[in-house]
Formats: structure tokens, sequence, C-alpha cells
């Protein structure tokens, strides 16, 4: 299973959770995106962003900061609400509300009255008529209180940081957490009325072996997971400052993070899970994020993979990024400067960037790469990319029958860097993005 070609593997690429990608963004009028608004029509789906955590981990990339200063959480909870009001009132009578997802940072950084009110204001200002919701929590901060919260609130879905059981990763990304925080966290959510449960993990962390990771896998699935995101860990610190805490000279380097990929996908999908693109794997049967994936029917978004049809997906929050067929956008990421513009009802989208007609055609080959294996390539962009793609089909890792490419069983892993040979952006520095694996 799966042949190791260290050089197709030599360059970072991006994960492809939009196209074109957040590094391609820059400066957009404000108006494009107030436009983008007023047009949105039918089901939408919602995200909104906490960024704050009560401990900072070493390894996050994400835009987050210590929920330490209290009143600093109370500004940032004042400008979203005011945010949710002004953005409400720009989307026409027809759109409705579908989805609503909560990310961070950690959402349970706050407290759970916040949430509550935060909730409410949702369900207030938009049409709502039974919207799907979902939640990233951090065992560490996880509370009785706010099992509760969850179960008035009516949340469907939860996704757990677990990254790793092994004590010793822990302590070196600086995320500890023990095994029975973790259990209690589950027995809490399950009680609370979550049907679908997440388990976020990582391969490659410092001083991981391949037993951790085999141990962690066993661990998550005797706890009952319904979802698995499998993530390679990506050590940027020149992209990510707080990551030059962690020690990397004792890192796995590519050869053995294809390994410990290779490892956690065979043992996955013989132990009960469907495999969902390279990275992600879900229980059959009633999880619908494993039907999308046998059916045809998976989506990738800002979340990663999903079984989410809306078109349009609206973020909230410092740093959220909005996606509309013809426009991506992104609200300010500083905090201070998003409170202030939100807070005096403008809207906070500082850049982003209009999808032309040939973005939009290359994002559907490359979202049916990843989602689907396959994808219909036009003549002008198959004969751009020819050169490029012999590499990966004379090793038999994809082939080209017709006007349709497929990516083959050994391909799995090169999906990514296969997919990139379709992104003209991809001329610039590549140092921005993770390992392909």
């Amino acid at each position: 299973m799966w042949p190791y070609h260290p050089d197709l593997l030599a360059t970072p690429v991006p994960r492809y959770t939009s196209f074109p990608t957040a590094a391609d963004f820059a400066a957009v009028d404000p108006g494009a995106y107030r436009n983008a608004l007023m047009q949105a029509e039918g089901e939408i789906s919602l995200y909104v962003h906490i960024p704050f955590c009560e401990q900072i981990c070493f390894y996050c990339g994400c835009n987050t900061g210590a929920a330490g200063r209290r009143q600093r959480v109370v500004s940032y909870l004042d400008a979203l609400h005011s945010e949710i009001e002004t953005i409400a009132a720009l989307l026409p009578d027809s759109a409705h509300i579908g989805r609503i997802a909560f990310g961070g940072g950690s959402p349970n950084a706050i407290t759970p009255e916040d949430f509550e009110r935060l909730t409410a204001a949702l369900q207030d200002n938009f049409e709502c008529p039974d919207p799907m919701f979902s939640i990233e929590l951090d065992p560490r901060t996880m509370t009785e209180e706010w099992a509760a919260t969850i179960a008035r609130t009516g949340i469907d879905r939860a996704s757990l940081g677990v990254q790793t059981f092994a004590a010793h990763c822990q302590k070196a990304i600086g995320r500890v957490q023990s095994e029975e925080m973790i259990v209690q966290t589950v027995n809490w959510l399950r009680d609370a009325g979550v049907t679908s449960l997440n388990f976020d993990l990582m391969y490659g962390l410092p001083e991981q072996t391949e037993g951790d990771l085999l141990d962690t896998l066993h661990r998550t699935r005797v706890l009952g997971a319904d979802r698995i995101a499998l993530f390679g860990y990506a050590h940027v610190p020149h992209i990510v400052p707080r990551q030059r805490a962690i020690d990397a000279s004792n890192m796995a380097g590519q050869d053995e993070r294809f390994a410990m990929a290779k490892l956690g996908y065979s043992y996955l999908c013989t132990h009960g899970y469907v495999p969902v693109g390279f990275d992600h794997f879900a229980k059959p049967g009633g999880d619908p994020l494993a039907h999308a994936a046998l059916c045809g029917g998976l989506r990738r978004n800002f979340q990663g993979y999903t079984d989410d049809r809306a078109k349009t997906l609206i973020g909230l929050g410092s740093s959220a990024i909005s996606s509309f067929p013809g426009l991506l956008v992104q609200n300010e990421k500083n905090s201070g400067r998003y409170r202030m513009q939100a807070s005096q009802g403008r809207l906070t989208a500082s850049h982003g960037i209009v999808r032309s007609d040939d973005d939009q055609k290359r994002g559907a080959i490359i979202e049916s790469l990843l989602c689907q294996g396959h994808a219909r390539i036009p003549d002008a962009i198959r004969s751009e990319i020819a050169g490029r793609l012999c590499p990966f089909t004379v090793r038999g890792l994809a082939a080209m029958e017709g006007d349709y490419l497929t990516i083959l069983p050994d391909g799995l892993p090169y999906t990514r860097t296969i997919a990139a040979l379709f992104d003209p952006y991809r001329a610039e520095s590549q140092r921005r993005f993770s390992s392909a694996v």
C-alpha cells in the first residue's frame, strides 16, 4: 500500500479548504462583500470564530489568544453581537441559516452564559428555522456547566482537540490533558445529546513514535469517536512564532511521517471507519459524512471535509472567512481593529479575492479531486498541466483517460500535490504551507 516517492512530496502545498487559498488574499473592496451579502439566497451556513483559549498550545496555528482578561472577552463578544446585527440586516428575506459552527480558539473559553446569549442572538437576528449546531471544544476547560449548556442549546456535533494521548508528546507541544479528562468530556457530551463526536488527532509530533500513534488511535476507537481527523503536524515557526517553543530536534522526518500516515489510514480502515478523503474518517451507517463520501456528495470548505451543500458560508468574528461563489473575504485579523469596526456597525472584511471564472473552474477541479478522487479536465487546462502530471501517471498514482483525471489507490497520499498542479498561484513561495503528508 502506498509507494513512497519523496521527490513528489518535497514541495509544501496548501490544504485547499478554499481556492484560491487565503495565502492569495489581497485588499478587497468592502462594497464587494456588501453586495455579495445582499445577493445571497437560499440556505446559508454560518461560522462563528471565538479567538480565545484558557491555555495556549505551542503547536497551534489558529488566530487565538489567552482568555485571561475578562474585559477583553466581553469587549470582543459585544463587537461580535454588533456584527451579527449588521450582517443579518443585509441578507435578503429569501436567505435562511441551515448550519451554525462555532470554532476558534476554543468556544468553551467563554462562559456558558455568554455562549447561550450568543446562540440566542444568532437565532433572533437570522432566519434559523431548524439550524444544525456544531462546536469545537478543549477538553482541558470542559465543565459540567458547559455540558448542560450544550444540551440546552441543542448542539448536534462536537469536535475535541485531542491530538495525542501520549503524555511525553503532550508535554512537548504544550497541551497536557489526561485520558480521564477526555473520557469525562466524552461522557458529558454523550449525556448532553451530542450524536456526532469528532476527535482531532495528529501525527508527526515531536517525540512521537508509531507506537504512540497506534495507541492513540486505539484509545480513540474505544471511546467511540464517530469521526476522526488525522492531520500531519505542520511545523512552521517562521509563520507561527509560538511554535519556536517546540524542540524540533526529535521530530519525524518525511519518511517517518509518511509511514505514520500509512499506519493511521490502514488502522482506521480496518477498524470500522470509512476514509473521507486522505486524512478524515467516519463510521459508516448513520454518519452523514461517511454517507457523503460513499455517495459522491462530499464537499470541502474552511472547516475541512463536510457534507454541507450550502453555496454560501458567512464567517463572523475576527479573522473569519466568508465564501461566496464569486468572492472570498476575510474579516480583520487584529482583534482590536475588529472590535472597533464591528462596534461601529461597519463590515470588517479587509482582505479577500474576487473569484474569476478561471478560479471557479480550477477550484471545482481541485475540490473534485480532493473529495471524489477524480475530475473532468477541460482541454486547455489539460494541455497546461500534462508535463507536470507525467511523474504521477508513469508511477501509477494517477490516470488520465480522455478528459477525466483519476487519483488511483496508490496515489491517495499525493492528492493534494496533484491538486496543486492546477493552482497557478503556487508559482509564489511555498514556505507558508505545510508538508503534503
